[in-house]
C-alpha cells in the first residue's frame, strides 16, 4: 500500500522521514524524467527538474553516505564536491559535513584538475573507481587528490565497486546516474530503490530513457512506497523489495 501526499502539506521533518534510508546497506537511485520518459533535455537533466525535486535532491544527498555517478554524467553535468546545505546540517551529525562523490570510469578519462577532484575537501575526498587496464601513471596522477579504487580489468565490476564503498563505511549509496550506470547496476541486481521525479513535460522523440544499455534478462518489479505531487511534478519512491 503506497501513500500519496501534497508537497505543500509536508514539513521538512515529514520529508526526512519519507526519504530516510532503511538500516543496512542500500543503493538508492535518484533520477528525473519527463512524462514521456526522457532522461534529459539538451543532454542535461536540469530542464526536467522543479523546485520540489531540487529540494528532495538536496535531502537525498544529505542522507546518503556517498554519492555515486558515472564519468559521463560527471563531465556533462559539471559535477563539483557536495556542498554543506544549512537546511539539512543537523542530519549530518556524527558524520562528515558532506558526503564524498564516487565516480565510475572504465578508462579513467577524468581531468585531475577538474573541481570534483582538485577541490574536494579532505573530509570528502572524491573516490575514483576504475580498472586495472588504465595506466598506473594515470592512476597515480589522479591519486594525488582522490582515492583511487581498482575494481575490474577491462570494465568496472560493480559488485566489487559497491563492496569497496561499503568497506569504507558507506552503507547508504545514492546513485545519480547516468542512465548507463543505472542500467548496469540494475542488470547486476544492485539497485534497491528508485526515487524518480516525473516532470509535467513532453520532451518528444530522441532523448534517452533513465536506464540504457544492454537489455536485462528480465524486468525488475518495483513497489511504490509513496508519491508526492507538487505543481504537476510527481516525486515517487520505489523499492525492489515489498514494503515491510
Amino acid at each position: 500500500m503506497f501513500h500519496s501526499y501534497s508537497y505543500d502539506r509536508l514539513t521538512d521533518d515529514d520529508l526526512t522521514a519519507l526519504y530516510a534510508f532503511p538500516a543496512g546497506p542500500v543503493l538508492r537511485a535518484n533520477m528525473v524524467s519527463s512524462a514521456d520518459g526522457a532522461a534529459a533535455l539538451g543532454g542535461l537533466s536540469a530542464g526536467l527538474s522543479g523546485a520540489a525535486d531540487r529540494h528532495v535532491f538536496a535531502l537525498n544527498r544529505t542522507l546518503a553516505d556517498v554519492i555515486l555517478a558515472g564519468a559521463g554524467t560527471v563531465r556533462a553535468e559539471g559535477y563539483k564536491p557536495a556542498r554543506v546545505r544549512e537546511l539539512w546540517r543537523h542530519l549530518r551529525d556524527g558524520r562528515a559535513p558532506t558526503p564524498p562523490i564516487a565516480v565510475i570510469t572504465n578508462r579513467l578519462d577524468l581531468d585531475p584538475a577538474m573541481p570534483l577532484i582538485a577541490a574536494a575537501p579532505p573530509h570528502a575526498r572524491t573516490i575514483v573507481i576504475t580498472t586495472s587496464r588504465t595506466g598506473s601513471w594515470l592512476r597515480d596522477k589522479i591519486a594525488r587528490h582522490a582515492d583511487v579504487v581498482v575494481a575490474g580489468d577491462v570494465a568496472v565490476d560493480l559488485h566489487t565497486a559497491v563492496k569497496a564503498l561499503h568497506e569504507r563505511g558507506h552503507e547508504h549509496v545514492l546513485c545519480e546516474g547516468g542512465p548507463a550506470l543505472l542500467g548496469a547496476l540494475t542488470d547486476a541486481g544492485l539497485t534497491d530503490e528508485l526515487c524518480l521525479t516525473i516532470g509535467p513535460l513532453l520532451a518528444g522523440p530522441g532523448a534517452s530513457r533513465i536506464v540504457t544499455g544492454a537489455p536485462t534478462p528480465a524486468a525488475v518489479p518495483l513497489h511504490l512506497a509513496h508519491v508526492i505531487e507538487s505543481d504537476g511534478f510527481l516525486l515517487t519512491r520505489y523499492t525492489t523489495a515489498p514494503p515491510a
